[in-house]
């Protein structure tokens, strides 16, 4: 009876991998990019590594949807909006944070709708979010401001 469950149990977890493995392969392939988020910057130093969650983003014309990798939720967890967006900050990211994001990786603060997210990234990532950021059609503003 114990083996039973146990080889129930093992089963269930590795259907569950297989399916986060394959949404991750899925998500990568139709162009996403590896980009860990923060919704709640950290208040004190002590807890700079706390509340940062692997992703996949993907653009999809004015929106960055961004897919949290250990969510078994079929849609994008988070969805930023090009004309509302706000780049308030740039930094490296601090030591504590080093080992929860890519090498090389670049922390920027963001703000839409009144909500301040940090999303890491790397400079290769980073130049295609900018890039996205500036791109609109003719005669639209695309909402990019960045604090000096």
């Amino acid at each position: 009876m114990v083996a039973t469950a146990l080889g129930i149990l093992l089963f269930v977890a590795c259907l569950c991998i297989g399916y986060l493995v394959f949404r991750r392969v899925r998500l990568m392939r139709g162009g996403g990019v590896d980009l860990s988020l923060r919704r709640r910057p950290a208040a004190v130093p002590r807890d700079a590594s706390a509340g940062w969650h692997a992703g996949v983003a993907r653009y999809r014309g004015d929106e960055l949807a961004w897919f949290r990798l250990t969510s078994f939720r079929p849609g994008a967890s988070l969805r930023l909006d090009r004309n509302e967006l706000e780049i308030i900050g740039r930094r490296e990211p601090a030591d504590a944070e080093a080992y929860v994001m890519p090498t090389r990786s670049a922390v920027l603060r963001c703000r839409s709708r009144g909500v301040e997210v940090e999303l890491a990234m790397t400079p290769g990532v980073l130049t295609g979010f900018l890039s996205w950021l500036e791109a609109a059609p003719p005669g639209r503003s695309t909402g990019y401001r960045q604090a000096s």
